[in-house]
């Protein structure tokens, strides 16, 4: 069943730009979609150690350090701010992109991080799916303006599998977006890579029209991708120091065409590297859909917002069309066989259909928020609201039903919670879509991920830990 509706969507003008909250687990869902028809993907990896490099912000012209660390599976790559109070984080995902010119940026938590989508690639490009990033500054450093010094410290680091299968997203059907002559899209291609077209058509003759295909592996990115570096005109600059920005970056950083055509003070790596280095970019900016995507993606005059575009349309539409697949098919539990794998029953029992299920992996369900619920009595009158907790428990009984009674050996207990956030109001009405996805399942112990939605919008998230009750049967016949 097609995952995609292809549609053309226009690119919204900065003025128009809205940070949206959207879920990731969805997205995350959705790859499980895919896995589940018959394929079969490599583990997750992340670091195998800590891996540092220095250097200076291009567009403050601060010292910045950023360090690798490793991360736990399922958590994607997260931005860590160590200047600020309380270490901020902020989530490499497409809902936290806000508009910068030229670069891209994240904002979530009252921080924001800059010129993210070199450091993003090399991570993405090696294969990486779940990393911290630590930074002591708005910006990462800019460096030789390549990926090259993130992926040497990185390999020199480490990388090592996680046990858990990567779960990437596999294009059926195409989706574009466009903004004037500049296009690009992504359509179904290699099931098991990612494949890049690029067509650079830059207005000054000084670089002119290139053209590159290439498809995106790990040694591949290392040895033919990762060392293109940013290019820029000599006019461009010297307007961008007229502004205050990159006053400590000079020509041995980065490639600056002269109106002749010359490359000031340095030299090409690649005869078409600046070509190569917008396949960069974009490997930077796809990373933003918060799993890998498999398909292959056409680019022509394409720009770091119009990538994060053709990102945000992917996410919207695979939303749309995993969520009405899952309403159209028959559930995978009703409510009697949920109340045979959960000891909870009426008025507690808080899940009314599992719609989607991978044992100890991964649970769609949902909850029908209706006017008579016997907690909307008392919270509150006249403005009824399903009370937090309550959403959460909903998320425990579902992250319950999702280690399937420990393949008969008993039923999950929550034990401790992290992370707990509550982002909106529940009503009578909505439906609640509970998602969690198994982080860590072991013999007697479960550390969940679970997050609840209502209109794709994140009404509560936690992180729980679960172990195994021996005493499921006796619970379950009470």
């Amino acid at each position: 069943m097609p995952l995609l509706l292809s549609r053309e969507h226009p690119v919204p003008k900065d003025e128009d730009v809205v940070v949206k909250q959207v879920s990731s687990s969805l997205v995350d869902a959705v790859a499980t979609f895919n896995h589940s028809r018959g394929k079969k993907f490599p583990e997750q990896r992340t670091l195998a150690g800590d891996a540092e490099v220095t250097g200076i912000g291009f567009v403050s012209g601060a010292d910045v350090t950023v360090r690798f660390r490793p991360a736990e599976p399922e958590s994607g790559i997260i931005f860590v701010r160590t200047d600020l109070p309380n270490h901020p984080r902020i989530p490499a995902h497409i809902s936290r992109v806000v508009e910068r010119q030229r670069r891209t940026a994240l904002s979530a938590n009252g921080a924001t991080v800059e010129m993210t989508e070199h450091l993003l690639a090399a991570l993405v490009g090696l294969g990486i799916d779940n990393a911290i990033v630590e930074l002591d500054a708005p910006e990462a450093p800019g460096v030789d303006g390549s990926s090259k010094p993130f992926v040497d410290a990185i390999l020199a680091a480490g990388i090592v599998p996680q046990g858990i299968p990567r779960r990437p997203f596999v294009l059926f059907e195409s989706a574009s977006v466009k903004d004037g002559d500049a296009l690009v899209a992504a359509h179904p291609g290699p099931e098991e890579h990612l494949a890049i077209t690029f067509n650079l058509d830059y207005p000054d003759p000084a670089i002119g029209k290139q053209s590159l295909t290439v498809t995106i592996t790990p040694e591949f990115f290392r040895d033919e991708i990762a060392s293109a570096r940013t290019f820029i005109l000599e006019r461009e600059i010297e307007f961008l120091r007229s502004q205050g920005l990159g006053t400590r970056s000079t020509a041995r950083d980065l490639l600056v065409f002269g109106e002749d055509g010359t490359l000031i003070d340095n030299e090409l790596r690649y005869p078409d590297e600046c070509v190569r280095h917008k396949i960069l970019d974009v490997i930077g900016d796809l990373a933003l859909f918060g799993r890998r995507l498999h398909g292959h993606v056409l680019a022509h005059r394409s720009g770091h917002r119009l990538n994060a575009a053709l990102v945000r349309e992917i996410t919207e539409q695979s939303q749309i069309e995993y969520e009405r697949r899952l309403l159209t098919d028959a559930p995978v539990m009703d409510s009697s066989q949920i109340e045979q794998t959960i000891p909870h029953r009426f008025p507690f029992m808080l899940v009314d259909q599992v719609l989607e299920l991978s044992p100890n992996q991964h649970i769609v369900a949902i909850k029908n928020v209706t006017y008579n619920e016997p907690f909307f009595t008392g919270h509150w009158p006249g403005k009824k609201v399903m009370p937090g907790v309550l959403i959460i428990e909903s998320l425990a009984q579902a992250a319950g039903i999702m280690v399937m009674q420990w393949q008969g050996r008993g039923y999950g207990m929550v034990v401790s919670m992290d992370h707990v956030k509550l982002r909106r109001p529940v009503v009578p009405g909505d439906r609640l879509w509970l998602e969690c996805v198994g982080v860590r399942v072991k013999d007697k112990t479960a550390i969940i991920k679970t997050t609840a939605r209502v209109n794709r919008q994140i009404a509560a998230e936690a992180e729980m830990r679960f172990v195994r009750n021996d005493q499921s049967d006796e619970l379950l016949s009470a």
